[in-house]
C-alpha cells in the first residue's frame, strides 16, 4: 500500500509539471511494455482509450459540441461530459485517496485536458505498480472496471467520432488506430 502511495505521489507530481506545461498526453499511443502483465495490459487498454479520445474530441468546434441528433439524444458535449466522469470513475477505482474535491462544471477544453490526464495517471500508476492490481475498500472486482467504465468511455469515444462526422466535422483520416501513430 505504501509503494502505491509513493508510486501516485511521484506520478501526480510529474503529471502536474507536464500539465502546467500545457502539454496533452495521447497525441500518439506511448510505446509498449515487452512483458505482458495484467497491469501492462490494462494500462495499454487505457493508453488505447486515451488516444482515441484525444482524437475524437481535438478540433470540436461549437457546433460540434451542441450537435444533437434527435430529439431525444444527448448533445455532444453531454456525451463528452459522461466520458469525463467515467474517466474519473476509472482514476477513483485505481488511485486511493485522489476523491474530488471540486465538483463544479467544466468547459469543454478543461473536460478534455482533464479527461486525457486522467487517463494518463491511471495508466502509469498501472505499468509501475508491480503486484497484480485489486481494488481497495472494494467489493467490486477489478474485472468490473475493465467491462464496465473503460469499455463504456470506449463505446462513447465512437459516439463522439459519429456525432463529429453527422455535424460536418470528420475524424482526422491520418491517424491510424491501429499503430497508434499519425501519419505524417
Amino acid at each position: 500500500m505504501k509503494y502505491l502511495v509513493l508510486i501516485f505521489m511521484l506520478f501526480n507530481s510529474v503529471i502536474m509539471k507536464a500539465q502546467a506545461d500545457e502539454v496533452l498526453p495521447y497525441y500518439e499511443i506511448p510505446d509498449y511494455n515487452e512483458t505482458y502483465t495484467a497491469n501492462s495490459v490494462t494500462a495499454r487498454m487505457v493508453d488505447g482509450l486515451g488516444f482515441r479520445y484525444y482524437w475524437a474530441t481535438e478540433g470540436l468546434r461549437k457546433d460540434d459540441l451542441n450537435y444533437k441528433p434527435s430529439e431525444t439524444g444527448r448533445e455532444t458535449i453531454e456525451t463528452i461530459e459522461h466520458i469525463y466522469n467515467l474517466s474519473k470513475f476509472i482514476r477513483n477505482s485505481v488511485l486511493t485517496n485522489n476523491k474530488d474535491a471540486n465538483k463544479e462544471k467544466l468547459d469543454f477544453e478543461s473536460m478534455r485536458k482533464q479527461t486525457l490526464w486522467n487517463f494518463k495517471l491511471v495508466s502509469e500508476t498501472l505499468i509501475n505498480t508491480s503486484e497484480a492490481y485489486k481494488l481497495e475498500d472494494s467489493e467490486v472486482p477489478f474485472w468490473n472496471i475493465i467491462n464496465g467504465p473503460i469499455s463504456d468511455t470506449l463505446w462513447h469515444c465512437g459516439q463522439v467520432v459519429l456525432l463529429r462526422r453527422a455535424s460536418g466535422n470528420p475524424f482526422n483520416s491520418k491517424v491510424n488506430l491501429f499503430s497508434g501513430k499519425v501519419k505524417q
